[in-house]
């Protein structure tokens, strides 16, 4: 039997546990900690059945009861549901027995992890009242509030530092939104972005509306465990800006598991960053709490944030799950996105680079178990970031439209006519 009301309660301080009633807000007013929504999970219990959640469309909202709006949703309907690849071919180059890739590189309608999240949080935006929505991004935050907001009819402004790639920039002024660049790295737009949010009363995804917009990445976490046949993966590993990414898919298997619809496996949890910007993967390492800002220098822009929101909870996710994580080099990064378009035929970007280079670290090291199974979160497509890789490309080679010309350069590759 479907459950037609919200079961969403309140909005809880992650620090000191303080609740507050559902509304726009973003910070506890007494400790200044990060506030999250929490839910009446039990009157879900014996309702959200595996056959109820597969007898919906495939989208994310087919999980809709835990997600935190109040009826159906006003943006994004159609979006999430991405494919869980077999990754057979990479198995046999990284030695392992279970692989698979969680392909958002392909998620609808901009091609990035962030049409989950954007499409919580403009649907919660709507139902709080607002017209005018926008964003502190790294790029692809921009696109999908650009995209979205026209498609429901929303002004949008998307504030994003002046450096971004290119890709990026197009892919959110196409939409027609208002970009604005700020002399600066994310942190700086970030800062900015909390006062005017606070000044003109917009809804600002990931500062007023955040505790709405990071719970659609547990879509991202729902799916992977229905496309794996109900079950939960053995290890998991995920890129880190802020570190919500990692945190969510924890909590969603947390529900799964609590709903009795997964079997509690101990899934572990591994972050990754890249070296240029590792403020988490460093705690980790060093067993501390503490989250030391840094200047980001990475092409991994999309993952640049050199003080984290979220950092302190993903390290304590990955510590609690007995999971690890790592960072590599650009030139790393580079070589995995290579690795994956030339094994599985997916192009990512360079923050898909990033974790496939830091899951192949991980189980050089012997940290990620190589007989277990192993989900790779790929958050973005690669036509965003192709600067980073056109240099590692052979250019094509030019030759003049004669079959000899042709013969000259298939004998040089070794290769002979048939017959």
């Amino acid at each position: 039997m479907e459950l037609r009301e919200s079961i969403v309660r309140a909005l809880r301080c992650r620090e000191c546990g303080k609740e507050y009633p559902v509304a726009p807000d973003h910070v506890c007013e007494f400790c200044f900690g990060p506030l999250e929504v929490v839910y009446d999970y039990d009157r879900l219990v014996g309702r959200l059945t595996r056959e109820l959640i597969e007898s919906r469309p495939r989208s994310m909202w087919r999980y809709r009861e835990l997600l935190p709006i109040d009826g159906a949703p006003s943006v994004g309907a159609q979006n999430g549901f991405t494919p869980l690849v077999r990754a057979r071919n990479l198995e046999r180059v990284l030695g392992v027995s279970e692989l698979y890739i969680k392909n958002d590189s392909v998620c609808y309608p901009t091609l990035s992890f962030k049409d989950r999240v954007v499409s919580v949080a403009l649907s919660k935006a709507v139902e709080f009242g607002f017209t005018t929505v926008a964003c502190a991004s790294t790029g692809n935050l921009a696109g999908s509030v650009a995209a979205n907001a026209a498609a429901a009819g929303l002004r949008s402004y998307v504030f994003i530092p002046h450096d971004l790639e290119q890709g990026k920039v197009l892919g959110a002024g196409i939409f027609g939104t208002r970009i604005v660049g700020i002399d600066g790295a994310y942190d700086d737009v970030n800062r900015l972005c909390s006062e005017v949010a606070g000044k003109y009363g917009w809804a600002f995804v990931n500062v007023n509306v955040r505790p709405f917009y990071a719970e659609g990445s547990k879509s991202l976490g729902y799916e992977m465990m229905e496309q794996l046949g109900w079950r939960a993966p053995k290890q998991v590993v995920v890129p880190m800006a802020s570190g919500s990414l990692c945190t969510k898919i924890d909590k969603s298997i947390k529900e799964f598991v609590k709903l009795g619809l997964v079997e509690d496996v101990g899934t572990r949890i591994f972050g990754a960053q890249a070296t240029g910007c590792s403020p988490i993967s460093r705690a980790v390492r060093e067993g501390s709490d503490l989250i030391h800002p840094v200047k980001a220098d990475t092409i991994a822009k999309s993952l640049a944030i050199g003080n984290p929101a979220d950092g302190y909870y993903a390290s304590r996710v990955i510590r609690d799950s007995g999971g690890w994580a790592e960072d590599v080099s650009d030139e790393e990064v580079v070589a995995a996105i290579k690795l994956l378009a030339e094994t599985e035929g997916i192009f990512t970007e360079t923050a898909g680079g990033v974790t496939l280079g830091v899951a192949r670290k991980l189980i050089e090291q012997g940290r990620i178990d190589r007989d277990e199974s192993i989900v790779v979160c790929i958050t973005g497509n690669g036509l965003k970031t192709q600067e980073a890789v056109v240099e590692a490309i052979a250019p094509p080679r030019i030759i003049e439209a004669s079959l000899r010309a042709f013969d000259r350069l298939a004998e040089a590759d070794g290769v002979r006519p048939a017959g």
